[in-house]
């Protein structure tokens, strides 16, 4: 979480409190010491008051000087308050959302050995000859889960008001990859309940009911409007959506998400889950102690056959099972005849994989990890390799079944991913590797999930609501990665991956040979190794056709390069992807800012060779043809921009050093509290209203009926 940086204290402290609060009330336009009409702070009042209303406003802001006193500070969110803060400054009022935690890990030293610096790879210009390829793949491998209950924060808070930020991250994947799809649900989905309308036009309402689940999930209503709101999103891009139909009780199953998302989203519906990690129902408290796989088969049997005598549900086949987080195997689902049984309804078999948790650090359960210890584990090409192994068997199932096979949702950690880890360009590589890496196994396609402020894995998020105003969007190096899968799969729908086995298997160096229609398109080679000296990057030469592969030479005259780079592995907003960043905390309108920059590589056609420069750390993607480069760079780019404002009123930005200076000194006699609403001290101030305070309206409103009247 990060602190809260107060500002109060010592004899000066309540003057710099005003001073902070009107911070929040200045229109940006306005250059700090120009000064400012107060009828600003008083629109309602007529032109002509001004005057008096100068003479009135000194004792206004004498009585606000009282009742600032008897109020807490005013919070000032930050990275670094003082400009040379560290992650464990003033941990005790570390309470701000916990994506905008600061800390930043130690990059692991060079490994020991390190891995050659030159060598070679042989590619065969097509693909009759090249083994262990995999299935054609489509450039929205990568997508997002986003959870049911933060989709009015993350895609828009109704049908009519769509987050610009969101559309424009997604339209940069439609341009690279053809489409985007996107699971709303997660562990809200199954206390999911449609409801005609709620208060106030909202589409979704939680609400805490005490049910037994240990991450503490809420119940959920929502209304139409949430899949109008879907449908409005892909009527402007070509999002696909995944749906979930809730299990928490299949004596009273609820279809009504499916008979209203295939009624409004069409063709963009691409299918439902039925129930999300089953395999964790038992140990949640939503069923009893003995229930397995038979049981699961049970109760998916019932969504079959509710679906099937549902007039309103007119597509059966679009089912996704079994959703297992890793208590019950695949196969034990499997062995039940599951697949045999229900071929006819299933459109998709899932499962969900987190590889560690933070789930002692938020909720107590489980072990504490230091997640320093383990940064090193996430940093190589075994990181993703052990994830999947275990799914090799059920892909092959999938396969001879003729079913999709998809990640329905991971991340770096369950329980909100770890902080400097989740949210750094470590879990950029990892992540791109990660993908690539099912994508070569027969996965057909897997999802990151994204969940509210209080997480450190989002690809992306909004400002907190209260700083909306003044802030714009953040966009972690997570989601670099899954712009750089769909560039490295590309938009044909016929992309078929390879594990290379580079530079003798080293796990720091992997690299994928991409074909497209049949012939060698695309090279994607990785350096995990942090070396801030240079002695670390390596040169990987390739050769197409010649040699033992019985191919006339085919290495092209040269070749395009673009490169995901940051300064270390540890490094959380300085990445770039062909040059060009989405900018660091709060300043992304989702679009990508700066000039880009493509690099060009001469090739020896005489020799039949290519030599590729990979830093240390980071990820080249090499365009072999044409082509493949042409996908990426399309000559249009859809973009959008807000025509709406959501206040009125914008800040004065003002750094945060200077005005955390300014702070007086003696802190510590001022009450702390938060912006935060719902926050225990200002519930309390809220129904304690002073004396000052009731005395102030009273002298308000006189001060208003001289002026008017």
């Amino acid at each position: 979480m990060d602190p809260q940086h107060t500002v109060g204290g010592g004899s000066s402290g309540v003057q710099n409190q005003l001073n902070a609060l009107m911070l929040t009330t200045v229109p940006s336009s306005l250059p700090i010491g120009r000064s400012l009409s107060l009828s600003f702070f008083y629109p309602c009042l007529p032109a002509h008051s001004s005057a008096l209303l100068e003479m009135l406003f000194p004792s206004f802001l004498w009585f606000s000087c009282f009742t600032l006193g008897a109020r807490a500070s005013v919070t000032v969110y930050s990275q670094q308050p003082l400009g040379a803060g560290t992650s464990t400054a003033a941990a005790t009022n570390y309470t701000a959302a916990a994506y905008y935690d600061s800390t930043v890990l130690t990059a692991p030293p060079v490994p020991s050995p390190a891995p050659p610096t030159q060598f070679s790879i042989q590619l065969n210009s097509a693909t009759q000859a090249v083994q262990n390829l995999s299935i054609p793949l489509s450039g929205d491998f990568l997508g997002f889960s986003i959870e049911f209950s933060v989709i009015n924060q993350v895609i828009g808070s109704n049908s009519s008001f769509l987050q610009v930020p969101f559309l424009n991250l997604m339209a940069s994947l439609v341009q690279r990859g053809g489409r985007v799809n996107i699971r709303v649900g997660g562990n809200t989905q199954d206390y999911a309940t449609l409801v005609p309308s709620l208060p106030n036009g909202e589409i979704i309402q939680k609400q805490q009911t005490g049910n037994t689940n240990p991450t503490e999930t809420p119940t959920l209503d929502f209304t139409a409007g949430v899949l109008y709101l879907l449908g409005n999103v892909s009527a402007l891009i070509n999002v696909h959506w995944y749906l979930g139909i809730p299990l928490n009780d299949s004596a009273n199953l609820r279809m009504g998400i499916a008979e209203v998302g295939e009624a409004v989203l069409g063709d963009k519906l691409i299918g439902f889950q039925v129930g999300n990690e089953p395999d964790l129902y038992s140990a949640h408290g939503h069923r009893n102690s003995t229930y397995g796989p038979y049981d699961y088969f049970g109760d998916f049997s019932l969504v079959v056959n509710a679906m099937n005598n549902d007039a309103n549900i007119p597509t059966k086949n679009n089912l996704i099972a079994p959703n297992l987080a890793g208590t019950w195997t695949p196969e034990s689902v499997w062995n039940t005849g599951f697949i045999q049984s229900f071929t006819s309804s299933l459109g998709a078999l899932a499962v969900e994989h987190y590889p560690s948790d933070n789930c002692n650090a938020e909720y107590g359960i489980g072990s504490p990890v230091n997640v320093q210890d383990i940064f090193p584990s996430y940093l190589n090409h075994d990181a993703g390799k052990t994830i999947v192994q275990p799914y090799l068997n059920s892909t092959a199932v999938a396969q001879a079944a003729g079913k999709p096979f998809v990640m329905f949702e991971t991340n770096t950690a369950s329980c909100g991913g770890f902080p400097g880890l989740s949210d750094s360009f470590g879990a950029a590589m990892w992540a791109l590797d990660y993908g690539l890496q099912m994508a070569y196994s027969n996965f057909s396609g897997a999802m990151l999930h994204v969940s509210g402020e209080d997480v450190y894995y989002n690809p992306f998020i909004p400002p907190p609501r209260n700083q909306s105003a003044f802030h714009q969007w953040t966009v972690a190096p997570l989601f670099y990665a899954v712009l750089a899968v769909a560039e490295t799969l590309g938009n044909s729908n016929t992309s078929q991956i390879v594990d290379l086995q580079a530079n003798a298997g080293n796990t720091y160096t992997p690299a994928y040979a991409v074909y497209e229609n049949g012939a060698c398109a695309r090279l994607a080679l990785f350096n995990f190794v942090t070396d801030p000296t240079g002695a670390s990057t390596y040169t990987a030469t390739f050769s197409i056709g010649g040699g033992s592969t019985g191919e006339a030479n085919a290495t092209p005259a040269s070749v395009q390069v673009k490169y995901l780079a940051a300064p270390s592995v540890s490094e959380k907003v300085n990445v770039t992807w062909a040059g060009q960043t989405y900018g660091p905390t709060f300043a992304s309108d989702g679009r990508l800012q700066g000039t880009q920059d493509v690099q060009t590589v001469n090739c020896d056609q005489s020799a039949n060779t290519c030599s590729i420069q990979v830093p240390a750390p980071g990820f080249a993607l090499v365009f072999i043809t044409s082509s493949a480069f042409s996908e990426s760079n399309p000559s249009t780019t859809q973009t959008f921009s807000t025509t709406t404002l959501s206040k009125g009123q914008n800040t004065v930005t003002v750094p945060a050093s200077v005005l955390a200076t300014s702070n007086g000194h003696s802190g510590s006699t001022w009450h702390l509290g938060s912006t935060s609403k719902g926050s225990i001290s200002s519930a309390r101030a809220a129904a304690r209203p002073d004396m000052v305070v009731l005395f102030m309206v009273i002298y308000g409103t006189i001060a208003a009926r001289v002026l008017l009247f």
